[in-house]
């Protein structure tokens, strides 16, 4: 990993509070409510898990982070600026520095891993020799330099991600948003991409945000956890308590999640939930 990225301005993280954010979607026949109510404040400089089961509202609230997805109520303060209350102009600025990992990589495949990387920076306007020198950076950084010139299709999963994660910092960002960014790899592959997660966090100060249907993924890499059921956080914890003698989730929901490393796909939970935790799935 590269010594001198980024550059010591854009080291250290954001601090976020959520304030009574709620998404509601209009559906046929009436609405949704995807995110209700949740409040949640994330330490700068933190790795913070989101975890629930699938349609808890994860992603969603995620995506209220950066407001890629507006909130029908609430506000969003990154580092004590309300960011629900900038104009289309403001947001697009502040959100370079807010990097974003998706599920399925997003990469084009008609660009090589560099280009790829550059693409955010283009958007930013950065010029043309900055853009390369911070493409080349932050390919670095995941330790796949050697692979600039190379296109999507000759990369495997593995590298895929990483590229995404190499593209998400190349903005020098305060902030990185993570959307289910090992569901799409093998077990050894998301071992990788979490120690390229914690490493950018640990050396580089960047705050971490991270939704997983994986349990074992959150005990791996966070220090907080929010759990989340039917678009409403139900239960936040430290890491750390896990350890301590006697301690367990105050929710039915959240003793389940933490219970063992289970995927936490529906028909799973159908098939091998307990009573309490089917009870609480609706199932």
């Amino acid at each position: 990993m590269s010594e001198t990225y980024p550059p010591p301005a854009a080291a250290g993280g954001s601090t976020i509070r959520l304030e009574n954010v709620g998404t509601t979607f209009t559906v046929a026949g009436g609405s949704f409510t995807a995110v209700d109510d949740v409040s949640l404040t994330i330490p700068g400089g933190s790795i913070q898990g989101i975890i629930g089961f699938s349609g808890a509202g994860k992603s969603t609230l995620l995506r209220n982070i950066n407001l890629l997805e507006r909130p029908t109520s609430g506000r969003v303060w990154v580092d004590g600026e309300d960011l629900t209350a900038l104009d289309d102009r403001a947001l697009r600025r502040r959100r370079h520095g807010i990097g974003m990992i998706f599920q399925h990589f997003n990469l084009l495949n008609n660009l090589t891993a560099a280009q790829n990387v550059e693409l955010s920076l283009k958007f930013a306007g950065v010029p043309g020799p900055e853009r390369r020198r911070r493409a080349a950076e932050a390919l670095d950084v995941v330790d796949l330099a050697d692979k600039a010139g190379t296109y999507p299709a000759k990369l495997s999963g593995g590298q895929k991600q990483r590229v995404a994660i190499a593209r998400a910092l190349a903005t020098n960002p305060k902030v990185l948003l993570c959307d289910e960014p090992t569901s799409a790899v093998d077990p050894r592959t998301t071992a990788s991409v979490l120690q390229y997660l914690t490493d950018v966090n640990r050396e580089f100060g960047i705050t971490v945000v991270l939704v997983t249907h994986e349990m074992n993924v959150v005990k791996a890499i966070a220090d907080n956890v929010a759990v989340m059921e039917s678009g409403r956080v139900v239960e936040q914890f430290d890491l750390t308590e896990l350890a301590r003698p006697g301690f367990a989730p105050a929710t039915a929901i959240g003793r389940y999640l933490v219970s063992d490393d289970v995927e936490l796909d529906r028909p799973k939970v159908r098939a091998a939930a307990p009573a309490a935790a089917q009870a609480v799935a609706g199932v």
